[in-house]
């Protein structure tokens, strides 16, 4: 698929105040992308669309360009210890994705560009843990490498983490456009991870995502420039006939991935959940969807801040992540599964 380019760009007064923010506002202007002004994130108006629908839409093709003001890292378990803030926002479509309800009306793009203020934060919690290593997550609230051929931003966090001695980074993508990111000096210490799923989900549950095909490509890129390598199997859905939809998954990705080191190679369970007000979201935003929703049929479990999901059966759960560690350990027995939740 083709990258992302923004229909409509909006800028923070204060964002041309750095580097990066000048950069983007000269290539954006050479791209002839409608460019406006607004005083925070918070202010943006204008949002073309007839509808709630179409603006929602319209959102997820608008990017704001802007200064991270709060440093303070959130945690980003069992990922990380801290989530590093590149980016907030995406242009995917998933219909089950989280960010439906933490970025509510907000829905679209936001990429800032204080990089050195982010790196600087990020350095003093890698002091503060020393000599344990610390793990920062670049993709809490955005697929940044789905952006990153417009900001170089990841490239560089990539860089910078591969020059500290007790830092790592991590971040997820269902996007293929990695070229850029090849010859990054990551001295090891990034772990690329892409997310993958079982036909039916890819199909059903995440338009305007790269195809499975292409993101093992870009996998496979990712290994020969010697990042380490994983894959984050999200969410784990109970459709018709599921556990042969997983099957074939691993076995696919087993076929595309031969001559790869596999030593090295992790993944990541979690299986599908969601909270009522993100029902509610989902339902107005994707009005047709398969997505099956049905709280009674799941059980209840309390989350951070006090707000629940719902989450399979015990007894479901136990089947999901038995047979997604049979999977692996049949076609994948010298990788790390990291964990199941």
């Amino acid at each position: 698929m083709e990258p992302f380019i923004p229909q409509l760009v909006y800028f923070e007064p204060e964002a041309l105040n750095y580097p990066l923010g000048q950069e983007l506002k000269e290539k954006f202007e050479k791209m002839n992308i409608e460019i406006r002004e607004t005083t925070s994130h918070n202010q943006v108006r204008g949002i073309p669309g007839e509808n709630e629908l179409q603006k929602y839409r319209n959102a997820k093709s608008t990017l704001v360009v802007g200064v991270r003001r709060t440093l303070k890292f959130d945690t980003s378990k069992p990922s990380a210890e801290y989530a590093i803030p590149l980016a907030t926002g995406c242009m995917g479509h998933c219909h089950y994705c989280y960010l439906q309800t933490t970025l509510g009306s907000k829905p679209y793009i936001r990429v800032y560009v204080n990089l050195d203020d982010i790196f600087a934060q990020a350095e003093k919690y890698m002091n503060e843990r020393a000599p344990e290593i610390t793990r920062f997550e670049a993709a809490c609230t955005s697929d940044i490498v789905g952006i990153d051929h417009l900001t170089h931003s990841l490239k560089k966090t990539i860089e910078f983490i591969g020059t500290t001695e007790y830092g790592r980074l991590r971040f997820v993508t269902k996007y293929e456009h990695v070229d850029h990111l090849l010859d990054a000096k990551h001295n090891g210490k990034t772990r690329f991870r892409f997310s993958v799923n079982s036909r039916y989900v890819i199909k059903n549950f995440e338009p305007g995502t790269s195809s499975f095909e292409a993101r093992l490509e870009a996998a496979r890129k990712v290994a020969s420039a010697g990042y380490p390598l994983g894959f984050i199997v999200a969410p784990i859905y109970m459709h018709d006939y599921w556990e042969e939809g997983y099957f074939e998954l691993f076995q696919r990705l087993s076929e595309q991935l031969q001559g790869i080191d596999r030593a090295n190679l992790t993944f990541e369970l979690i299986q599908h959940r969601f909270t009522k007000p993100a029902k509610a979201v989902i339902q107005k935003r994707y009005p047709k969807t398969k997505l099956d929703l049905n709280e009674s049929k799941r059980k209840y479990k309390w989350g951070r801040y006090g707000i629940g999901k719902y989450v399979y059966q015990d007894e479901e759960a136990k089947k999901l992540e038995t047979t997604m560690r049979q999977y692996i350990s049949l076609f994948f027995p010298e990788a790390e599964i990291q964990y199941f939740t």
